[in-house]
């Protein structure tokens, strides 16, 4: 695989899991120093992939489907697909790229690819982008990444400048910080009335806090306005995501579930703190935030299997004051430097 021109690494679903794959990128880099690396996804997540980087190219999936493809004007010499789709795998096939990566336990990827790995995602011990990077095997890359060697591979540098409306709400001499109570349910959340809380115990002399969301979310947030709105900043769908990626650099912390901004913050090399209950395969041991400033919580406690993820026992048992103090930590450690 020395002569490898360019590739294509295939993630075509959610804002988190794409971050989790643009480590990926770097491990290509790394390896084969004159690769063109590009990355297929969806449109949404455009502004995440093209802030890489690594990443020399995006293409759109609705493109790779329809119409001629090519990566920085060469023919695709190899695809990855991180994401199992038989559409795409087909759509590979049909345009003839070289290497085709897939794993073994997708019975279509045994008549599309032709480079096939060893890969289930369900029960391994392992974080969700190692899984990722195993798939680069067949292209004589077998190092073992570490979790703390993947949080320093996202090359997230490619930052578009942050809007001065948005820019003006940041105060230097507190802690910024993004509370981002839902996850457009991908994820178990913690209730709304620990967010309340935890906003009503935070010392507004030492922060300032923002509650983020997309536009369909406000409603959903309704309660935590009405209770604690005079002392957050409503950001919910005010941004691209563009812009939003932005606002976390500017930015000191956030406070999410395991959904795409946590993710996002771990990857900025902000303070990023991660709430998960002990579900498979949603736990933290698959997908906690990777990065050089991250906090996790989690129920100590064998899950309760709720049949209502809106009404996680285990989510519900993560106590606030936990949380508050790990914030004050991570406050403290920016106040004692200004």
């Amino acid at each position: 695989m020395s002569k490898l021109s360019n590739i294509i690494i295939s993630r075509t679903d959610s804002i988190g899991d794409v971050v989790l794959t643009l480590p990926m990128a770097a491990v290509l880099k790394e390896h084969y120093p004159k690769i063109k690396v590009a990355f297929m996804g969806k449109a949404y997540t455009r502004p995440v992939i093209e802030a890489c980087k690594y990443v020399d190219e995006f293409i759109d999936v609705n493109d790779f489907l329809t119409k001629r493809i090519t990566v920085k004007g060469e023919k695709p010499a190899a695809i990855i697909h991180v994401l199992p789709k038989p559409d795409l795998a087909k759509r590979a096939k049909q345009l003839k790229i070289p290497v085709r990566i897939g794993t073994r336990n997708r019975l279509y990827h045994w008549l599309t690819c032709n480079k096939l790995v060893k890969l289930s995602r369900k029960n391994s011990e392992l974080h969700e982008a190692q899984l990722n990077i195993i798939l680069l095997s067949p292209l004589g890359i077998t190092k073992e990444y570490s979790r703390a060697e993947i949080g320093h591979l996202y090359g997230l540098e490619k930052i578009e400048t942050l809007n001065s409306e948005f820019a003006s709400l940041i105060k230097s001499d507190r802690y910024n910080l993004i509370l981002h109570p839902k996850s457009q349910g991908n994820g178990r959340e913690w209730p709304i009335e620990k967010f309340i809380e935890l906003v009503k115990m935070l010392d507004k002399k030492q922060f300032n806090i923002f509650v983020s969301g997309t536009e369909k979310e406000r409603k959903k947030l309704a309660t935590l306005f009405d209770t604690v709105g005079d002392d957050v900043t409503d950001m919910t769908g005010k941004m691209s995501l563009a812009q939003f990626i932005s606002f976390i650099n500017e930015c000191d912390g956030l406070l999410a579930s395991g959904t795409g901004p946590v993710h996002i913050a771990a990857a900025l090399g902000k303070n990023a703190l991660g709430l998960y209950p002990p579900l498979r395969p949603v736990h933290l041991g698959r997908w906690e935030p990777l990065g050089p400033h991250t906090k996790v919580f989690v129920t100590n406690r064998e899950c309760h299997k709720c049949t209502n993820p809106s009404a996680c026992l285990c989510m519900q048992e993560i106590q606030a004051n936990g949380v508050e103090k790990a914030i004050e930590n991570f406050a403290s450690q920016k106040l004692v430097r200004l």
